[in-house]
């Protein structure tokens, strides 16, 4: 195979809908192993929706390039009470990647 699969976790906010079925927040990937791109992008929220958006807003970013971009594009478009907990999950997965990297 030519990917990775990576996942990054992270304590969700008191009073979240998607914390009455999980205690944390996991953001996962598959990234392509030659130019670190995020090809598939999913997450532990609640909603169909917002695991769509987030989807969406994270394809296409290359981890190479580290990851202030997509945290910065989570910041800026995601406006629900896990956007710190979405960026933390993407911080401790890109410390994954860069592990596996060496």
């Amino acid at each position: 195979m030519n990917t990775y699969f990576i996942a990054g976790h992270a304590k969700l906010p008191s009073g979240m809908a998607a914390q009455s079925v999980y205690d944390s927040l996991s953001v996962t990937v598959e990234v392509d192993k030659k130019y670190g791109v995020i090809i598939e992008a999913s997450c532990t929220l609640a909603t169909e929706h917002s695991r769509d958006y987030i989807s969406q807003l994270l394809k296409g970013y290359s981890l190479r390039d580290g990851i202030d971009a997509p945290v910065q594009s989570i910041k800026e478009h995601y406006l629900g009470k896990a956007g710190n907990a979405l960026a933390s999950a993407l911080k401790d997965l890109y410390k994954q990647y860069q592990q596996e990297r060496g």
